[in-house]
């Protein structure tokens, strides 16, 4: 296999990696704003309800 080919193996490996890993915490973080938020819904309605 040529160098040039190899490197781009790495590389697209190295893009991989660094897409999967953005999903993920952007998946992570807006599940915990999501539960965040209703926390907060449910507390305001605690405490409207008292």
């Amino acid at each position: 296999m040529k160098k040039g080919g190899k490197l781009a193996i790495i590389f697209g490996a190295i893009s991989l990696v660094a897409a999967v890993t953005a999903a993920l915490t952007a998946f992570f973080i807006v599940r915990e704003k999501k539960k965040r938020d209703e926390e907060e819904l449910m507390e305001y309605l605690d405490c409207s309800i008292e």
